[in-house]
């Protein structure tokens, strides 16, 4: 199990909030140097299809696409 676990429940009618979690593991924890996952559950479930992920754009963060190809290339593993 990683050290740090983020848990989220929000999906694609929250953008911001559903891709805050994704954030904080690419451009915060793993950079710290924190081994990180992420847990997927309810509606932050359907933040893993493909068509879901390109229209995810929150105010503030990066676009969802480039944040889970951040986590993938980073090695941040995901739990549904």
């Amino acid at each position: 199990m990683a050290k740090l676990l983020i848990v989220t429940c929000a999906g694609a009618q929250d953008p911001t909030r559903a891709s805050i979690p994704f954030h904080i593991a690419v451009n915060g924890a793993v950079p710290a140097g924190q081994d990180c996952a992420v847990a997927l559950a309810g509606d932050a479930t359907e933040l893993l299809k493909t068509d879901v992920t390109r229209g995810v754009r929150g105010v503030g963060v990066p676009p969802l696409a480039d944040l889970l190809a951040g986590c993938a290339d980073k090695g941040v593993r995901f739990y549904v």
